[in-house]
């Protein structure tokens, strides 16, 4: 699919398909194009688009290309699948102020620019990448005030819970995990911010837009950080508080082990089976076994009472 966008009488108008002429566009907007509809951008604006190999390579050189006339980027954009974020790449290409981006996921992001062009009147393709990736990190500010609301409720439901499951471990993993993607996505976008400053094919008027989409970037950054020794805090506090379970269950066996050692000891002695034994014929002999065992338990039971060991 093709879409495009054109200055026609100083206003964007928007198209579809292949049945139009270079005259006038500022950007080409691929989504899951055909082998035919990338020949007919090819041949039309004397590019070379990138092939899904190429967009998905993760070497830095294969994320920013610039020539004398040129630049290719590609980056990778968070899509939700199943319930988990997983990375989608989405390449771009920027020649004699055109635009031509290529995907094969519909974001809303690109809705958003949609709506945006029909409000600006003169436009350059450089311009709309700026705004796409300007879009692009608030949406991933979005994704870490997102995240920072379900570390702050795993905290609550840590300090109420008295039951702990693996479930709250594997949620606090999962985080961890969309957190070190969200961080990975976002400084890629700093590498790509950073060598554009160096571009000559961006105008110099942009390049203070370029700084600020860095500081922000770069707070970004910081708020990843915390996010993540916030969970890793959670996790050791999870592991600390499963420690002190298991150390109160052993602890608890071990006091009715020991409880039981003096009745089991007076027991075995009464079970040996020797002739001579003074209180084998005497009438009272099962009771003073009994009680003895009793009072042996109970001595036991209030001498780690009073050193506090219960």
């Amino acid at each position: 699919m093709i879409n495009y966008f054109s200055i026609i009488d100083k206003k964007i108008s928007r198209g579809s398909g292949s049945n139009f002429t270079k005259e006038g566009v500022v950007w080409i907007d691929l989504i899951k194009p055909t082998e035919k509809e990338k020949e007919f951008i090819e041949k039309t604006f004397s590019i070379e688009l990138f092939t899904k190999q190429e967009s998905e390579e993760i070497e830095t050189s294969s994320k920013y290309i610039e020539t004398e006339d040129e630049i290719g980027i590609n980056l990778n954009f968070i899509k939700t699948e199943g319930g988990s974020f997983v990375n989608e790449p989405v390449s771009f290409i920027i020649k004699n102020k055109i635009l031509v981006s290529q995907r094969d996921y519909q974001f809303r992001t690109f809705d958003d620019i949609y709506k945006k062009l029909k409000l600006n009147r003169l436009i350059e393709g450089n311009d709309i990448y700026l705004m796409i990736l300007d879009a692009r990190i608030d949406y991933d500010a979005d994704l870490i005030e997102a995240i920072t609301d379900k570390i702050s409720l795993i905290s609550k439901e840590l300090v109420k819970e008295k039951d702990l499951d693996k479930e709250l471990l594997l949620r606090i993993t999962s985080l961890q995990e969309t957190t070190i993607m969200i961080r990975e996505n976002i400084v890629e976008k700093q590498r790509i911010l950073s060598s554009m400053l160096k571009s000559k094919i961006f105008p110099k008027e942009d390049y203070e837009t370029m700084r600020i989409m860095i500081k922000d970037v770069g707070s970004l950054l910081d708020h990843t950080g915390f996010s993540f020794e916030r969970l890793e805090f959670l996790q050791n506090t999870f592991l600390g508080l499963i420690d002190i379970e298991q150390n109160r269950i052993i602890k608890l066996f071990t006091v009715v082990t020991v409880i039981f050692m003096p009745p089991t000891l007076i027991a075995s002695m009464y079970g040996m089976n020797f002739r001579i034994m003074p209180e084998l014929n005497w009438a009272l002999g099962y009771p003073f076994a009994g009680v003895l065992m009793f009072l042996s338990s109970a001595l036991t039971l209030m001498y780690f009472r009073q050193k506090k060991w219960l």
